[in-house]
């Protein structure tokens, strides 16, 4: 999960964060094997929609250039706190026509919202804001004030109207009285997977793309092996960074967590990953959330909400799809893991010992 923060990162973002990405870049660097002939390993470390990307990327020429501006166009156009953006221009005028790939995005969030049952809510972000998560000015909402910002949180309220032409589709949209739109729960799952999609059409069969966390994998290692990615271990204890590693190919991983961005006051933490139920940090016995699947824009909405929804709903949840695998970890520190991913993951020696159990459908 991310939000489109442009103030304060360095003050909410837990430094264990950054390290857990070198950590990750530094597995994925060393699984790569022997090139093949005539291709070489090309790699670029940007920042981007206020997270550090490392993209590695195989082929005879270097495609990051073409990767890099993609991304960062995606980023000014879903931007909600760049106010040339199409989604803060929603979000001023309460409605507006968006091009065809930021209205597909946002017709997909939709439908995660509506398959999570709300877990996930694109128009949470005036709770956001309030609570300072887009501006870093941290504080703790009374009680009354979200009450009267959850008002206006329903992402049944988005009403879009698709309209085709012979250029490109247009999407129509308009936002119910004091609604507003944050698309930062999907839109890195989204572009790890956009652009994937975009090199596969230019030839590349060999990558390793790592947005701030959210891993978009393009084929296997060049020597046909599995990727293995590292997740971040949730606990503040670690000395490693890293909780286990996930062996994959052609997926996206996504994780979400209470580590990622909070602030704390009066010894209390309070995290982003807010449930549209309350307005609050969601409290519901996960400290993390990792999702494996095709679709990086679903895993990245299933991520946020899942952890939303707690351990006993997201097994249920897993049973009723077939197009994810997951990883939960509980503040207790248990790990359940779905059977698709049994295999697949494991522990590193620093957890060698916790409760690992795995779920079946």
């Amino acid at each position: 999960m991310g939000l489109f923060l442009n103030k304060g990162l360095k003050k909410i973002i837990n430094p264990r964060a950054v390290s857990a990405l070198a950590v990750t870049g530094m597995v994925s660097a060393l699984a790569w094997g022997c090139a093949f002939f005539g291709e070489k390993i090309y790699t670029s470390t940007i920042f981007a929609m206020d997270t550090v990307m490392e993209l590695q990327i195989a082929g005879g020429r270097d495609f990051t250039p073409e990767a890099e501006e993609y991304i960062r166009r995606l980023e000014k156009e879903l931007s909600v706190t760049d106010a040339s953006s199409e989604i803060a221009g929603l979000n001023a005028d309460g409605e507006g026509e968006l091009t065809e790939e930021v209205g597909s995005i946002l017709l997909q969030a939709k439908d995660v919202c509506d398959r999570t049952g709300g877990a996930l809510d694109i128009t949470i972000y005036p709770v956001l804001k309030a609570w300072g998560f887009t501006t870093g000015e941290y504080r703790v909402p009374s009680d009354e004030e979200i009450a009267e910002l959850l008002r206006n949180v329903d992402y049944k309220g988005i009403d879009i109207e698709v309209e085709e032409n012979a250029a490109e589709s247009t999407v129509k949209v308009g936002l119910s009285e004091g609604m507003q739109v944050d698309l930062g729960s999907v839109a890195k799952g989204y572009t790890g997977t956009a652009v994937a999609d975009m090199l596969r059409s230019k030839g590349v069969t060999h990558a390793l793309l790592n947005l701030g966390g959210n891993v978009q994998c393009i084929g296997s290692k060049l020597n046909g092996d599995p990727w293995k990615v590292a997740i971040k271990s949730p606990f503040p204890d670690s000395a490693s960074g890293m909780i286990g590693v996930v062996e994959a190919d052609d997926v996206a991983i996504i994780t979400s967590g209470g580590y990622e961005r909070y602030f704390e006051e009066d010894g209390k933490r309070y995290w982003h990953i807010l449930d549209p139920a309350t307005g609050r940090p969601a409290e519901n016995g996960l400290v993390s959330v990792t999702i494996v699947g095709k679709d990086g824009l679903l895993c990245d909405g299933l991520s946020t909400a899942l952890f939303v929804k707690g351990l006993d709903e997201a097994i249920e949840q897993y049973r009723q799809s077939d197009d994810f695998e997951a990883i939960f970890v509980t503040e207790n520190r248990e790990v359940y893991v779905t059977e698709g991913l049994a295999d697949k993951f494991s522990l590193t020696s620093e957890y060698h010992d916790l409760p690992l159990h795995t779920i079946t459908k």
